[in-house]
């Protein structure tokens, strides 16, 4: 299974990005090993949201579509 995820930082901003290890991946950002450059200085960080697809295709396309929404889409998106 892959995931399109949306993390929320202690600053209160969102990070969206796509896994295959959702557990794995919230570890990472908040480890600082391997988590995305956005998110290292703004740990620690929490899951929100997430989708699952079967193919990472999908999960990366969705990842896209949700990069490009607003911060009040996102957060609508969260609270459906």
């Amino acid at each position: 299974m892959n995931y399109t995820y949306i993390v929320q930082c202690a600053d209160g901003t969102f990070y969206t990005g796509w896994t295959n290890c959702l557990q794995k991946r919230v570890k990472a950002h908040n480890e600082g090993k391997n988590g995305a450059k956005y998110t290292r200085t703004k740990r620690p960080v929490s899951l929100v949201y997430y989708e699952g697809f079967f193919t990472k295709e999908e999960a990366m396309k969705r990842e896209y579509e949700i990069k490009q929404m607003s911060r009040e889409k996102k957060k609508k998106l969260m609270y459906f």
